[in-house]
């Protein structure tokens, strides 16, 4: 049992090596305009580790097998067979190690699927560098490949010795596989192993620098789809001609002023699911008098259906997709527009508070790239607390941090007030969430409302503690939710209803109370909050200041699952997109302007248009 464990640990420990030494490589190779010290080499190399042992576990899967297939069937083939194995998987990777390193100085990003775009053109690749180039880059795979080769040596003259015991051994290794599972998962939570468990950096070189180019490029190529091919309804003449039509201009244009000041703190609360059915004095009463308290926008509507898609609509100002979540594919997610790399880049503190698993979707690595400088999870709240709810920490608990984070001296000593810094800091509710198990019991009978309701709670104790700090002067509170939910049970995708969600701005910022029921979309929040800043935000294409003379035409579009809601001020209509079928449509008023079919043609002209656009990405 001894030798099968040291050969299966000396060959996992010998591909981890490799994927360390290739990252100090790739840090040297790629420094030029970089900064960097022997700390941040270590940094990199240990906050790469989760990576390199997934990888290494998926590699050293075939040597687990070899061991327990020799013993039942002993003998010296097992030498022979690491030995083949060994000359298949060493030019693989040293390629992909050697691609990743030399390409990251032309391209600035991983190497990912997008490789296989030129792949077919090996002419064209290498049209722009030299001969003398390219053949160091040969050389440089060839190398690689015999190091690794002459360290598995170790490995393959191992001998394997019949054992006496077969089920014992049977048994230690099965134990063994269910470790690796584990460690190639990414550990037992709910989220599985991706690149978000890796970025721990502002610096966007050294979160690279820690990824695992093998991970990177083979988890890429399972989500890699043709972008350019999806949702091709019209020829590009037309799809312009009538995207025009939804008028979507970003500019913010003698806006209506919402703020007593447009540098105040920032504090955005963003709500788990829970929409605006829910908005009832018998539900949320604190929610309700905050709406008459502030700024209440009430005719908002959700961009999609899950928190990783709605996070990037509000944060980003970024549609969501009905088969795609942007969130899930960092090569694009991590060139969006943003909130938060806006206000850094103007001075602001940036900071985002879940209380769940910050690694689920990609949801980290989307959030460090974007410009937030810290991106915090249950894993940073004590140990007692981290398993409070099935998906993490109760809310009454998150935001209690919260407030010590807006309200305490720690916050204060983030923030320079000499210098005029603000911040703004992002908090994702979760006991909101299915199973409902909050620590909370109002509402009787109705889990789902009690949870609502548990969120209400934790809301008012959060905001009636904040009113009496002197940071709530300067503090624009801003409360939305991520998606709405199927609540009543009898409400559908069918329903536009279910999909509309608060938005509601509180706080000492707030200039005076007031009703806004324009038709908007969540994606809309970023440009008409940085226009409220007078801050630039010309790159968030497909979001609209909706205070602003600019914004002519109200409209809202929602996604699914094979699915797409296009509303505006004349009515909706709901087409299921697979079957190309109105599920649903309604007039709404007593306009006669109502046409399902050309709102159809709208819905789709925006889902053609926004893909060209992330395709370009």
């Amino acid at each position: 049992m001894k030798a099968r464990l040291k050969y299966i640990l000396s060959f996992f420990v010998i591909i981890v090596a490799l994927f360390m030494l290739a990252k100090v490589a790739f840090m040297l190779y790629n420094s030029e305009g970089q900064h960097f010290g022997v700390g941040d080499v270590f940094s990199v190399l240990w906050h790469g580790l989760p990576l390199d042992f997934s990888m290494g576990g998926y590699i050293t899967i075939a040597a687990w097998a070899v061991c327990v297939l020799s013993i039942f069937v002993p003998g010296k083939w097992t030498h022979a067979a690491t030995k083949v194995y060994a000359f298949i998987i060493a030019p693989l990777l040293s390629l992909m190690i050697v691609a990743d390193i030399v390409l990251y100085s032309f391209w600035q990003s991983k190497l990912d699927a997008t490789v296989f775009n030129y792949i077919d053109s090996p002419k064209e690749m290498v049209a722009s560098v030299s001969a003398g180039y390219v053949t160091a880059g040969v050389l440089s795979v060839v190398a690689v490949a015999a190091l690794l080769l002459f360290a598995l040596r170790v490995v393959w003259r191992m001998d394997l010795t019949p054992v006496r015991n077969r089920l014992k051994c049977t048994a230690w290794l099965v134990a063994l596989a269910g470790l690796m599972f584990v460690m190639i998962r990414g550990g037992v939570g709910r989220s599985t192993m991706n690149i978000g468990y890796v970025y721990y950096s502002q610096d966007q070189f050294l979160n690279h620098s820690a990824v695992n180019p093998v991970f990177n490029l083979l988890s890429s190529s399972l989500k890699m789809r043709n972008y350019d091919k999806m949702y091709r309804f019209y020829e590009p003449a037309k799809c312009d001609s009538i995207f025009a039509q939804l008028h979507y201009d970003s500019r913010s244009i003698d806006s209506d002023t919402l703020l007593r000041t447009t540098r105040p703190d920032i504090v955005m609360l963003v709500m788990e699911g829970c929409g605006s059915v829910f908005m009832k004095p018998a539900i949320t009463p604190n929610l309700c008098r905050l709406a008459e308290e502030g700024v209440y926008f009430s005719q908002c509507y959700a961009n999609s259906f899950r928190t990783d898609r709605g996070l990037v609509s509000v944060l980003s100002g970024y549609p969501a997709f009905p088969d795609l979540s942007v969130m899930k594919i960092p090569e694009k997610s991590e060139d969006m527009p943003s909130i938060a790399r806006t206000l850094s880049a103007n001075g602001y503190a940036t900071d985002f508070l879940y209380g769940g698993d910050i690694n689920f979707a990609n949801t980290k690595s989307y959030l460090l790239s974007t410009g937030f400088r810290k991106a915090s999870g249950y894993e940073t709240f004590p140990l007692s607390v981290r398993h409070t709810h099935s998906w993490g920490v109760q809310d009454h608990i998150t935001l209690d941090t919260l407030y010590n984070k807006v309200a305490s001296g720690q916050r204060r000593g983030e923030r320079v007030h000499d210098n005029g810094q603000r911040s703004m800091i992002t908090c994702l509710t979760l006991s909101s969430h299915e199973d409902w198990q909050v620590p909370y019991h109002r509402i009787k009978g109705d889990t789902i409302a009690n949870a609502m309701a548990y969120l209400d709670h934790c809301i008012g104790q959060f905001v009636s503690r904040l009113k009496a700090t002197p940071e709530w002067e300067d503090l624009l509170l801003i409360i939305t939710a991520d998606h709405g939910i199927t609540y009543p049970a009898d409400i559908t995708e069918a329903n536009p209803d279910r999909n509309r969600i608060p938005v509601i701005w509180a706080g000492g910022a707030v200039r005076s109370p007031c009703r806004i029921e324009t038709l908007c979309n969540q994606t809309d929040l970023a440009a008409t909050l940085l226009g409220q800043l007078a801050l630039p935000h010309g790159e968030f294409t497909f979001s609209r200041d909706v205070l602003s003379r600019t914004y002519t035409y109200p409209c809202a579009i929602h996604t699914f699952i094979g699915g797409i809601t296009f509303i505006d001020t004349t009515g909706y209509v709901v087409e299921d997109l697979q079957a190309q079928n109105i599920i649903s449509s309604e007039r709404r008023g007593i306009s006669s302007g109502f046409n399902a079919r050309l709102s159809v043609k709208k819905a789709h002209a925006y889902l053609q248009k926004t893909i060209q656009d992330f395709a370009s990405r």
